[in-house]
């Protein structure tokens, strides 16, 4: 069976529609950084998306190329996942998309190294007939945060990040949004195949104790 991020990692992957506490490790991303609202038809944002995609699945593939990757092991590609933040704003104002500035991110199996990195933008690059240049291997230390399962369309999230908050005051602990701990989503669901009432979302956001 290929290794699922999802099933492995169930406290990172699958909580509960209640807030909870998590330490989440370090790990590795194809990063791609951008502005603008996400919701725009050929905007920049679906572009990283495709972007990602063709470098996730370049590595996912590569066991069927004359490029060996040490440690490969076969593997699910894991879900998309993005940083989210605008300037001079507290949280997330999702009444203002234009001004979102965002880290489109897909985790990394740990055996990828920079070197498979550069071989994959490469190898999508020429495949996909597409520039991938934009990405970039990104390692993030998330370290104490908090999170919840949101069923939903992304407009209703601030009602679920409000339980967030008074869960958190409650407990001792406050947001610690930084210019490099931000406001995280991870996408459960396609929003294609899913009607937007049923779309699952992880929001995640760095804290402290008070």
């Amino acid at each position: 069976m290929p290794f699922d991020f999802k099933k492995e990692y169930k406290e990172f992957y699958m909580p509960k529609n209640v807030p909870e506490i998590v330490t989440v490790p370090e790990a590795n991303y194809i990063a791609v950084r951008g502005h603008g609202d996400p919701n725009e038809e050929g905007g920049d944002y679906r572009k990283a998306v495709g972007v990602l995609y063709a470098i996730a699945y370049t590595l996912r593939m590569s066991c069927k190329t004359d490029h060996h990757i040490e440690g490969f092991y076969e593997y699910v590609v894991p879900p998309l996942e993005g940083f989210w933040w605008q300037e001079g704003v507290k949280g997330v104002d999702y009444g203002n998309k234009d001004t979102f500035n965002w880290i489109s991110i897909i985790r990394l199996p740990d055996f990828v190294t920079k070197a498979d990195f550069a071989w994959a933008v490469e190898t999508a690059s020429k495949k996909k007939k597409t520039d991938c240049s934009s990405a970039e291997f990104l390692t993030v230390d998330e370290g104490l945060c908090v999170q919840i399962m949101h069923i939903g369309p992304y407009d209703d999230e601030p009602e679920t990040v409000a339980l967030m908050d008074k869960y958190l005051a409650e407990n001792g602990y406050e947001n610690d949004m930084t210019e490099t701990r931000l406001h995280h989503e991870i996408y459960l669901s396609d929003p294609r195949k899913a009607s937007p009432e049923k779309w699952k979302t992880i929001i995640r956001h760095p804290i402290k104790k008070i």
